[in-house]
């Protein structure tokens, strides 16, 4: 069985530090019904440590440092998901914890033309999604946190730099899938209702290659996650450099 993972803010540590877990993982701690002594692990910015809780009460708990974890849990290439913004907020929350759990390490919202896009009710959810990432690095076993940003226009995806662009598109394009390579990869799909043909058009002018997920429709919040499963399970059979 894995061991609790807790991630804390980056801070300089050496063995032996006691550091104060928050309440939130204060809840978590006492549902586990962990007791001091017993083995958890925590991450400090991209540092990840063995740790053991050192104490455990009502109101607090801390762990102590025991050595650092020698690990590699993150992709061999930054993967970068260029999301849109759906109409329902919610559909966001759906997406974050799969997409976090295949090792998306960049996640930017984006406003297309079928957004519908609120900046007061945006922003009022980061916070909440900020929170969804950290949870599901934390179930995952994640090393790093992925990087949520604010959100961005379609426009600025025109002039996104990445060694491979991906855009999943409804529409046959007569066009072989893109190969995988080991490098940074940015994907896109659509909202609900789907990328506009306009739309499309200046991403593949830009550089963003057609990518087909099968002949069905899929719904704006199954894309991203069946694209990045497909991406997982090409790593196996890109070259190794």
């Amino acid at each position: 069985m894995s061991l609790p993972r807790f991630f804390l803010a980056p801070s300089p540590a050496v063995e032996n530090d006691l550091l104060p877990l928050d309440s939130e993982a204060l809840r978590h701690l006492r549902a586990l019904r962990l007791q001091p002594g017993d083995a958890l692990e925590l991450v400090l910015g991209d540092q990840p440590w063995k740790a053991d809780l050192a104490e455990l009460d009502r109101s607090r708990a801390l762990a102590r440092l025991v050595a650092p974890l020698h690990e590699e849990r993150e992709p061999p290439f930054a993967l970068q998901a260029c999301l849109p913004l759906p109409a329902q907020l919610s559909l966001f929350d759906e997406w974050l914890p799969p997409l976090v759990e295949l090792g998306v390490t960049l996640i930017q919202p984006v406003i297309y033309r079928r957004s519908e896009f609120d900046a007061r009710k945006t922003n009022a959810r980061m916070e909440r999604w900020e929170r969804l990432i950290q949870s599901a690095c934390e179930q995952s076993h994640r090393s790093r946190r992925p990087e949520l940003r604010p959100p961005i226009a379609f426009e600025a995806l025109l002039a996104w730099e990445a060694p491979q662009k991906w855009v999943a598109y409804e529409l046959a394009t007569g066009q072989a899938n893109p190969a995988l390579r080991r490098e940074p990869l940015a994907f896109t799909s659509g909202p609900e209702g789907g990328i506009s043909d306009e739309e499309f058009a200046a991403l593949a002018a830009a550089g963003w290659q057609p990518l087909s997920l099968g002949r069905s429709i899929l719904r704006a919040v199954t894309a991203p996650v069946a694209l990045l499963g497909a991406v997982q399970f090409g790593w196996g059979q890109a070259p190794r450099t």
